[in-house]
C-alpha cells in the first residue's frame, strides 16, 4: 500500500488546486458586483438574469462543454481572434480550461453572495448613502463585510465544485499530463484501464479534501451564527 501510495502522480492534483484558485479569484471579481445588482435591482429583466447565472447548473455538462468547446475552437470568432492576434488557441490548454471553469462554475459564486447581499439590513445601507458614501464604497466597506459566512460559503463551494469538475474540463482540455490533466480526468482514465488500487486512492484522497472544505464552511457559518446570536441578545 505504502508503495503504491509513492507511485502516484500528484501533477493531476495541482492542477487541479490551481485552476480552482485562478477561477475562484475571477469569479469573484464577476460574480460579486453581479450578486449586488441582483439583491438590489428591482427590474423586470431581473428573473431573466437569474436564469441565465443559474443555468449552468441544470445544463447537462455534455451540452454546455459542446457550446464552449464550439464558441472556443480556432473556427470560431473568439477563438480565430486569440488565435491570430495572441497566439493563444483556447481548446485543449490550461486557458480553455479557466474559461470553461468560469462559466461551469458562475451560479456556485454568484448565488451564495446574492443570497447573503438580500439578507443585509437596508438601514446600514442607506444610511451609508446618508453619510456621502457611493455604491461602490458601500459595496466594499459596508456590504461586504457584513455577509463573511456567505462570502466564505461561495468561495469554498467555488474552489470545490471547480476541483471536482470532470465532463466539462474533459471536453474543453482533453487530458494533457501538467496541462489539462485533473485529478478528476485521472481516476476516470485509471478507472478505465481497470487500475482500481490508484483509483480508489485518488478518489479517496477528493472525498477527504471535499469533506474537509465542506466542514470548514460548516464550522465557520455556526461560529459566526453563535457571535451573532450573542451580539443580539
Amino acid at each position: 500500500m505504502i508503495d503504491l501510495i509513492k507511485e502516484i502522480n500528484f501533477s493531476p492534483f495541482l492542477v487541479s488546486f490551481k485552476l480552482a484558485v485562478i477561477v475562484t479569484v475571477i469569479l469573484f471579481f464577476i460574480s460579486f458586483p453581479l450578486a449586488w445588482y441582483l439583491s438590489q435591482s428591482k427590474s423586470k429583466f431581473k428573473p431573466f438574469l437569474e436564469a441565465m447565472t443559474a443555468l449552468p447548473i441544470v445544463l447537462p455538462p455534455s451540452v454546455l462543454g459542446f457550446y464552449i468547446l464550439w464558441t472556443l475552437s480556432p473556427n470560431s470568432i473568439i477563438g480565430h481572434f486569440f488565435l491570430e492576434h495572441f497566439n493563444i488557441k483556447l481548446v485543449f490548454n490550461f486557458y480553455g480550461l479557466v474559461i470553461a471553469s468560469c462559466i461551469y462554475s458562475l451560479p456556485f459564486m454568484v448565488q451564495p453572495l446574492q443570497s447573503g447581499l438580500e439578507s443585509l439590513n437596508k438601514n446600514m445601507l442607506e444610511a451609508s448613502y446618508i453619510c456621502g458614501k457611493s455604491k461602490f464604497e458601500t459595496l466594499f466597506r459596508v456590504a461586504l463585510p457584513n455577509i463573511k459566512p456567505a462570502l466564505l460559503t461561495a468561495i469554498i463551494i467555488t474552489f470545490a465544485h471547480t476541483v471536482g469538475e470532470f465532463g466539462v474540463v474533459l471536453m474543453i482540455g482533453g487530458s494533457i499530463p501538467g496541462q489539462t490533466k485533473v485529478a478528476s480526468i485521472a481516476i476516470y482514465e485509471f478507472t478505465e484501464i481497470m487500475d482500481y488500487s490508484k483509483a480508489h486512492i485518488y478518489s479517496i484522497i477528493m472525498i477527504i479534501l471535499s469533506f474537509l472544505t465542506l466542514l470548514g464552511v460548516y464550522t465557520f457559518n455556526g461560529k459566526q451564527k453563535r457571535v451573532f446570536t450573542g451580539i443580539t441578545k
